[in-house]
C-alpha cells in the first residue's frame, strides 16, 4: 500500500488524501490518455530538495504539448504547486506523482470539450526494486513482448497507457522468477526496462539507447553528464542483447529505479555478477549529488 500523506493537491486546491476522488467515468481511466512525470525530493543537511524539478515539470508540459492537451496551469504554477505539497504534508524525502489527466464529460477516444485535471501526491517511497537491489543488483529478462513502435507511440511523452506495454513485460519477468525485464525495439534493438533506462560498459565505454525509440530520461541524462565529469567515454548507439551478454557492467536508470545494477540477463552473468566499478563510480556520485553533499551540482536541487 502506498503509505499516506495528509494532503494531495487538486485542479489548484489541497484535499485530503481519501477525498481525492475521481468519477468512475472520467475520461483518462478508460482511454489511457494521463501525462505524468516522476520526481523525488531527497533530505538533505539543508532540508528537503528536489532532484531536477525544472527539467521534470519541462518534460509534463512537453507531453502535454505533443497530445495537444493544455494544462490549465501554467510551469510557474505547478512547480510551485509540487513545492507546496512537500511543504504542507511536512515530509523530508518523498516521491512525488503529478498527473495531467482528461475529467469525466463525454465518452469516446475523442474527448471533445472534457476538462483536464491536474493533481499532485507525495509519499515515502525507498529504492525501487529494494535495498539490495541498488547494492547487489537484479536479476533481468529479455522480455517477449517488445516496446511500442515510434509511430504507434510517440516516445518522447510520458504517457500513463504506453505503461500497458512495460507492464506486460515486468508481470512475465516476474512470473518466470526475473526482477525486471528488457524491451527490445521493433528492429530487435535493445531498448529499455519496462519503466527504466538502460546503459552498459564495455571495455571503458558506457553506452546507452539513443532517443530513437525511448523516454528522454531525466536520470539518464543525469548520468549522462557526471559520467563525462569522470572522464568515461559515453556513446549513444544501438546494441544488442548479446552484447549485453558479454558487456562488463550493465545498470538501468529512473526516477524511481535510481541506478540499480543487473548481475544476470537471461540466465548469464554479467561480469562479475556484482555492481561493478563503473556503475558503483556513477552511483556513488548520484546519490552525494541528490543528498547535497556535491556543490558542483547544487543547480540541479530546488530546496522546499
Amino acid at each position: 500500500m502506498i503509505p499516506k500523506t495528509e494532503k494531495i493537491w487538486m485542479d489548484g486546491k489541497f484535499v485530503n488524501w481519501d477525498d481525492a476522488k475521481i468519477h468512475v467515468l472520467t475520461h483518462s481511466l478508460h482511454y489511457g490518455l494521463a501525462l505524468f512525470e516522476g520526481i523525488r525530493c531527497y533530505e538533505t543537511e539543508e532540508g528537503p530538495a528536489v532532484f531536477r524539478l525544472k527539467e521534470h515539470v519541462e518534460r509534463l508540459f512537453k507531453s502535454a504539448h505533443i497530445f495537444t492537451l493544455k494544462i490549465p496551469f501554467t510551469e510557474t504554477e505547478i512547480y510551485d504547486a509540487i513545492k507546496e505539497t512537500i511543504r504542507i504534508n511536512k515530509i523530508n524525502s518523498c516521491y512525488i506523482r503529478p498527473i495531467v489527466f482528461i475529467g469525466y464529460g463525454s465518452m469516446g477516444v475523442y474527448p471533445k470539450n472534457n476538462p483536464i485535471q491536474v493533481a499532485i501526491a507525495v509519499w515515502s517511497w525507498g529504492a525501487y526494486l529494494g535495498k539490495d537491489a541498488i547494492k547487489n543488483g537484479i536479476r533481468v529478462k529479455t522480455s517477449s513482448f517488445i516496446r511500442n513502435h515510434v509511430n504507434s507511440s510517440m516516445s518522447r511523452g510520458k504517457v500513463a497507457g504506453y505503461y500497458v506495454n512495460g507492464q506486460l513485460a515486468k508481470i512475465e519477468a516476474v512470473s518466470c522468477g526475473f526482477d525486471e525485464a528488457i524491451l527490445l525495439d521493433t528492429e530487435g534493438y535493445v531498448s529499455e526496462g519496462s519503466g527504466e533506462n538502460i546503459f552498459m560498459v564495455r571495455k571503458g565505454i558506457l553506452k546507452t539507447t539513443p532517443l530513437t525509440s525511448i523516454l528522454e530520461g531525466v536520470t539518464r541524462d543525469t548520468v549522462i553528464n557526471i559520467a563525462k565529469d569522470l572522464g568515461i567515454e559515453v556513446r549513444e548507439e544501438r546494441f544488442t542483447r548479446d552484447e549485453l551478454y558479454i558487456s562488463d557492467e550493465v545498470f538501468f536508470t529512473g526516477t524511481a529505479a535510481e541506478i540499480t545494477p543487473i548481475r544476470e540477463i537471461d540466465g548469464r552473468v554479467i561480469g562479475s555478477g556484482s555492481c561493478g566499478s563503473v556503475t558503483g563510480k556513477i552511483q556513488n556520485l548520484f546519490f552525494d549529488i541528490v543528498k547535497g553533499k556535491s556543490p558542483k551540482y547544487k543547480h540541479w536541487l530546488d530546496f522546499v
